[in-house]
């Protein structure tokens, strides 16, 4: 089964992960734009990371079989900084515009305050004016009042509900986001957020219409192979193989096509390292 992992942080992994992950059946990946560790006090510093993973991380993707693309945006971790938010915003509209970026993302909450809410509302609407989907960071903690506080957000600037994939989705929120139009993300990691068993028991309560699941891999104690975990339980806890293609696959590429920058290549094969590394 050819992979989409829909929402990795590639700039943090290694090269062994993505020759794992292509060992492993992984063929396409979408790195959303994430905090880095420490919290930036420049606007270049931004722009600099952007054209990384837009065009370094793309080709040394490439260079291990994986087609590469990402998502834009200033994350919502960084965000209680108002004038930094608008110069980043000011200037990311190249970003935006680049062959290699197929959504604003992620955006969101991540400690629930009105200054995260600014940026949201702001990238929502220059989301809105390029016609691009969103992916949208559910915070790590709260919950239930960040779902329904980023819900009310995006009914507010009345951004279409179905271009957004709405993530990091677990039982606590799974009742509100079944309410909304959006495409749902359940992120797989080793010590929080879901276990492949979690995620199975999702898929049997709330069916898997919608559902797109992912490693979400970055700095912390994370698993680049999550998905092929997920695919693995899946098939011994029951679920047949279209449900799987769906979660894995099928999905994604629903969501993803809105942009006609993305255009998937399966076929891609890994490079010989001699030919690039000296």
């Amino acid at each position: 089964m050819n992979i989409i992992e829909p929402h990795i942080h590639m700039y943090s992994r290694t090269t062994d992960d993505y020759q794992a992950m292509y060992a492993a059946g992984i063929r396409v990946a979408v790195e959303p734009s994430f905090w880095l560790g420490s919290d930036r006090h420049y606007a270049g510093t931004f722009f600099d990371y952007f054209r990384l993973i837009l065009e370094f991380e793309t080709v040394r993707a490439r260079r291990f079989g994986i087609d590469h693309y990402c998502a834009v945006s200033y994350n919502p971790k960084e965000a209680e900084n108002r004038k930094l938010v608008d110069e980043v915003l000011a200037g990311m509209g190249e970003y935006l515009d680049h062959e290699r970026c197929i959504a604003v993302g992620e955006i969101g909450f991540n400690n629930i305050t009105d200054n995260e809410e600014y940026a949201f509302r702001r990238q929502l609407e220059i989301a809105m004016s390029k016609d691009m989907q969103v992916i949208v960071h559910l915070p790590h903690l709260n919950k239930p009042e960040g779902i329904r506080r980023s819900l009310k957000v995006i009914r507010e600037v009345g951004f279409p509900e179905n271009r957004i994939y709405l993530d990091h989705n677990t039982e606590d929120t799974m009742a509100q986001a079944r309410q909304c139009d959006c495409y749902l993300g359940l992120t797989v990691y080793p010590y929080s957020k879901l276990t492949p068993r979690r995620v199975s028991a999702i898929v049997r309560q709330y069916g898997a219409e919608k559902l797109i699941v992912s490693g979400s891999a970055d700095w912390g104690v994370s698993d680049p192979l999550a998905l092929v975990k997920v695919i693995d339980f899946l098939k011994g806890d029951g679920h047949d193989e279209a449900t799987i293609q769906k979660l894995v696959r099928a999905t994604a590429d629903e969501f993803y096509r809105h942009s006609p920058r993305w255009k998937p290549d399966f076929d891609l094969t890994p490079v010989d390292v001699s030919t690039f590394q000296r």
